[in-house]
């Protein structure tokens, strides 16, 4: 059966002493996760603002992907475990083997 969702994602820059700081918001309706980037321009650099954007942005998007990526996992590992009547790894004592 078809289905189709919507995700909201903003991108916030902040600027400050050639440093430019990057937030990532993912938020899903039921949840939302949080990226974080920056890049900081060398004193021996040309003050490229736009560049500084661009890095701090994608390394904040970056950050965000894996977060994201992780979360699929976990949700997919707890899915497999429930479908097989086994806790989930992340349930169990340390050392003790999932039954």
């Amino acid at each position: 059966m078809p289905r189709t969702g919507e995700w909201s994602v903003r991108l916030y820059l902040f600027e400050e002493d050639r440093t430019t700081k990057a937030r990532m918001v993912l938020d899903t309706g039921t949840a939302s996760l949080t990226g974080h980037g920056s890049a900081q321009c060398r004193p021996e650099d040309v003050d490229v603002p736009e560049i500084g954007d661009e890095l701090a942005g994608s390394r904040a998007m970056s950050d965000l992907a894996a977060q994201l990526m992780k979360t699929a996992y976990d949700d997919l590992d707890g899915v497999r475990a429930s479908a097989h009547g086994r806790r989930r790894e992340s349930d169990r004592p340390l050392g003790h083997p999932v039954t």
